[in-house]
């Protein structure tokens, strides 16, 4: 998908590239329903499929739907730690492995040694020993945060030092390797296929990865977003998490949309709403196409040298760096900065070979990254409106005494959406309160 065609106010279609051909499609329609799941890539590794991306939902957001919460993004902290500096992907653990692994660190920060050295007394079972009542089974944001936290305090583990174990040990000699690899069996043989280590005889190692990603287009109760005749379901939307998410509601999100919601409210808006003719040769489909065309045949023409997957690394560290697992108010107003510079320097210097009329990965990445690039900054300049920490969202500014995430419910109780406000212009800021009428918001604890 390249855009999406608006007739009248309404959304009428949408404008795509056949990735075999390179022709420029226009599609038709009474209605159109996004599905494209989340925006995870933005940070280039993710535990998310290489493709999943961000431009259905921002070409919809430039053309005047609202983007709530964009910079709830869910850090899960049972990954594969990242092995390399070309790594394209990350692969992400069960989480139910934390039901019996315990997770540790050595006690004495650059402890080298092999896991099977290092004596009970001078490991740190850290989850266990700060939360007394979850252990190690905080819920993901939490978890995440306090690996990290080790990881900072030169504790981490691996060739790397950004990696925690994740230890069997206790479970196998509790009940048995049988039973665990029952549990477990399928899990444990892919991580010894990825890392050549068995874990029922080596700790696992794990570190945080970006996952599920929380913000997306705002909708009201039907799946509508603010444009007449676009709904938004599954990932692509905002509702049902606020800033934390797990994969249950993620998995109760989709049913829920797909089977419960979007079969009768689509059709109350088919039945009572009046719909002009409208073909794919309308001047809006035109107008929409040829300037879906024109972005291709730009980065077609730039002719740079330095590639799209470069570009897009580069964005991924700066958004893991000052807009991940915790942000500050500087380093945000920083990552900003640095996002616009390298923007401008990928619409000069990015090399995308071929033509658009061929089957042309580097120019449908290049168009992906174009609009990563833009919703980047969007999620940073979000992140700097709520002086808060809650969720995904830590603001290293606002935490308890013990460093946990300090809400302030009095002043960002609410859904922050933004409107697109043109090229060049910082966007328009909505607000829509949150209103507990049944539950009372509380500081939550894990202690």
């Amino acid at each position: 998908m390249l855009d999406l065609v608006i007739v009248g106010g309404q959304a009428r279609g949408i404008v795509v590239r056949n990735i075999v051909t390179g022709e420029i499609e226009r599609h038709e329609a009474h209605a159109v329903v996004l599905a494209t799941g989340g925006y995870g890539n933005v940070f280039f590794l993710s535990t998310n499929a290489m493709a999943s991306n961000v431009s259905a939902s921002y070409r919809a957001y430039k053309r005047g739907a609202l983007f709530a919460n964009p910079c709830f993004t869910q850090i899960h902290p049972t990954c594969i730690p990242v092995h390399g500096d070309y790594q394209s992907k990350l692969t992400l653990m069960s989480e139910s492995l934390r039901n019996d692994g315990r997770v540790w660190v050595p006690k004495n920060p650059g402890d080298n040694r092999p896991p099977s050295q290092i004596p009970e007394p001078e490991r740190d079972y850290y989850l266990e020993k700060k939360y007394p009542s979850f252990g190690n089974l905080v819920p993901r944001d939490v978890a995440s945060r306090n690996a990290k936290e080790q990881c900072d305090a030169n504790k981490g583990v691996g060739e790397t030092k950004l990696a925690v174990y994740l230890d069997f040990a206790d479970a196998i000699k509790r009940d048995g390797r049988a039973v665990i690899e029952k549990k477990y069996g399928n899990l444990f043989q892919m991580y010894e296929k990825i890392t050549a280590q068995n874990p029922y005889e080596t700790p696992m190692m794990i570190y945080p990865a970006v996952h599920y990603t929380m913000g997306g287009l705002w909708v009201d109760y039907n799946l509508m977003s603010t444009i007449p005749g676009l709904f938004v379901l599954g990932e692509a939307n905002f509702s049902d998490h606020g800033a934390n998410r797990l994969g249950a509601s993620a998995l109760m999100q989709g049913l829920a949309d797909g089977y419960f919601v979007i079969p009768y409210t689509i059709g109350g808006y088919l039945a009572g709403t009046s719909f002009p003719e409208v073909g794919a040769d309308h001047v809006a489909f035109r107008d929409t196409a040829k300037e879906a065309e024109a972005r291709l045949d730009k980065l077609l023409a730039i002719k740079g040298k330095r590639t799209v997957d470069d570009f897009h690394r580069a964005l991924g560290l700066i958004m893991w760096d000052y807009c991940g697992m915790s942000r500050n108010n500087e380093g945000l107003a920083k990552a900003r900065k640095m996002i616009q510079e390298l923007r401008a320097e990928f619409w000069e210097n990015v090399l995308v070979p071929g033509v658009n009329e061929e089957f042309n990965q580097s120019l449908e990445r290049a168009g992906r990254v174009a609009d990563f690039f833009e919703f980047g900054e969007l999620m940073v300049i979000d992140a700097l409106a709520r002086q808060e920490s809650c969720g995904g969202h830590f603001n290293e500014a606002y935490q308890t005494e013990e460093g946990e995430a300090k809400r302030d419910d009095a002043n960002f109780c609410h859904v922050a959406a933004w409107e697109y406000a043109g090229d060049g212009k910082s966007p328009e800021f909505c607000k829509e309160p949150l209103v507990f009428e049944n539950v009372h918001l509380t500081q939550r604890s894990y202690k």
